[in-house]
Formats: C-alpha cells, structure tokens, sequence
C-alpha cells in the first residue's frame, strides 16, 4: 500500500568508487533483479565472490514466496483463502503479523494490515477508475487486525472476508534480513535498494558517509530533492505521488484510509525516515502519510531505533525530526 520515493545517487557511487584508493583489492559487485513486484539491487563492497549476491536474491525470493498477497500458496495467500480457518504459517510470517498488530494498536488502527480487500480494488494504472461505494463499504468493513487471532504458530482471520496485505512492512522486514545474511557472510560494506526500501551495511570503503538520494515530490524519478547522509542505517521513504492516477481532475493515490478505502489526505506528501532497522522505517514512512506531520513527534519518540526523519507538507515546507543529515 505504499509507494517508495528513495534512490540510490548512482553518479554519487561512481565518484566514490573512482576515489577509492589502489589498496582496495576488489572491485564492488552488484546485481538487479525484478522481485517484490519492484527493481532490486544489491552491491557489495570489498568481495569479489558473486555466489553471495546470488544467495542474497534467493533469500529475497524466499521471503517473497511467503509473504506476498499474490503469489498462490504463499502464506499470506493462504490465510486471505481459508474462509476463516486456521493456517499454520513460517516464524517470519508470524514476526510480521504481529508487529503489523502491534502498529495497529499505536495508531489506533490507521495502520491496518487486514486493508487487503481495500488495496486489492484500487487499481493504480487508471485503467480501472475508482471503486464503487458499495465495493468500498464492503472492503473497509474487512479492514479491522484486531480480529486477528494468533495461536502458537497459526493465524486466522475471524471475518472470512478479510484479506491480510503486508505490503506497508514487507520490503523493510526483507532488507532487514538481507543485512544480516551480508554480515554474516563477512561483508563489510553493502547497498540494499528493494525498490526503494535503501539498507546500507558497514561503512563506505572511504570511510565517509553514505549518500541517499531523495526524490523530489512530483518531480521526475531522477530529480533530487536533496541527500541524506548516514552511517549504517535505513532510509525509506514513502509518498503520495509514487502510484497514482487521475479522474475528473482528482487525484488518487495509494496511501489509503482503512476506513473509508479513499486515499488519505493528511498534509504529508513525502515522509523519509532513517532509522536502525528498515522494518520500523518502512511502516514509520507509512504511518506518517496516514496520520499527518502533527503526530509525527509523538510517534518518533516512541519507536526504537528511530534516527532522524524529512517530512515534506502539501505547501511544500520541509520539517526535520530527530538526527537526520539532510542537505539539498
């Protein structure tokens, strides 16, 4: 349900691999792929050995196989299809769950992981209009994760017709994990760019910062509207303007109200967020789009890990939050 407005600077990368010095033994490896519904790449510093990206994109595979809303029989898949029943899902799949539930409870449910029958009608091509109201009342009536019910290892949904969309966590879960298979597999320095969703790993072979592109609200995709440097960190951001489409001079874009199913209007258009772990950033960035930059402070406050955070308001005003190095 979210739209990802951060990419790497590839010029910035270049200079900095041109700067490094005749000691660096190896040149970076990288390699794309299209998974996650998105362009994934991932480069690593200081090695040579290819075999790692490749078990790090079969890793990302695996998470996506588990918990995408599409992919017949993955787990996610299965609870939106047991009419209510029980499933017997994986650890990561049950991690996410109730981090998403707990999410719900902290914005009093405009954070809503049961928001699958409501994503599912929206169709941000343009090509299919907007929803009917009868289809939205339906669907934002599904919309409700405290009707979640967890036991061991197996979720269900109590209303049959609830769909669960983990689309506003995923991303960041996965990058997480990806980090911590780079590291364990000695790798010093390293990008994550999951569409959007950026995770850097260790320090850049010249020591200094990393540098993290910000898109320019409605600008074109390689138009900057600023850099955020970090040490080893996440940086993602969310907008309004990522997916979208336009209908009688409306625009309607993907960050939508659970309850009403129309795209939310809270003053926020662009919410960037550094932030330890890419799963807080990742549904942090959300949040903000759904509950405006009023609450902003609050919310950062009480998120662990939280480094720093740019907001960017419908006036086009900037706020800055916290320990975020942002420079135009």
């Amino acid at each position: 349900m979210r739209g990802v407005c951060v990419f790497l600077l590839i010029l910035m990368l270049v200079g900095l691999l041109g700067g490094c010095g005749a000691e660096q033994a190896a040149e970076p490896v990288s390699d794309m792929r299209f998974l996650l519904d998105t362009l994934c790449t991932i480069t690593i510093f200081g090695a040579s050995d290819r075999s790692v990206l490749d078990e790090a994109f079969d890793l990302c595979a695996e998470y996506e196989a588990l918990l995408s809303i599409t992919i017949e029989g993955s787990d996610v898949w299965r609870i939106n299809h047991a009419g209510g029943a029980p499933v017997e899902v994986a650890p990561p799949t049950l991690e996410i769950i109730r981090l998403g539930m707990e999410y719900g409870e902290l914005t009093g449910g405009m954070f809503d992981i049961t928001i699958g029958r409501l994503s599912s009608l929206w169709d941000f091509s343009g090509r299919s209009g907007v929803p009917s109201e009868s289809e939205l009342v339906f669907a934002s009536g599904t919309a409700d994760f405290g009707r979640i019910v967890i036991e061991g290892n197996t979720v269900q949904l109590a209303d049959p017709d609830a769909w669960i969309d983990l689309g506003g966590i995923a991303k960041g879960y996965i990058a997480d994990r990806l980090a911590d298979f780079l590291r364990s597999r000695g790798v010093l320095g390293a990008i994550i760019d999951l569409g959007g969703d950026v995770a850097v790993v260790g320090e850049k072979p010249d020591g200094t910062p990393w540098r993290i592109g910000v898109r320019q609200p409605f600008g074109a995709r390689n138009e900057l509207l600023g850099v955020v440097e970090t040490g080893e960190a996440s940086v993602v951001s969310s907008g309004v303007y990522e997916r979208m489409f336009e209908e009688n001079g409306v625009v309607y874009h993907h960050i939508l109200d659970p309850g009403t199913g129309m795209p939310v209007s809270s003053g926020v258009i662009s919410a960037t967020v550094v932030t330890e772990s890419s799963v807080v950033g990742d549904i942090l960035s959300t949040i903000i789009l759904l509950v405006g930059s009023e609450k902003a402070a609050g919310l950062f406050s009480q998120t662990p890990g939280f480094i720093g955070a740019l907001l960017v308001l419908e006036d086009g005003e900037l706020l800055e939050f916290g320990d975020i190095d942002f420079r135009r």
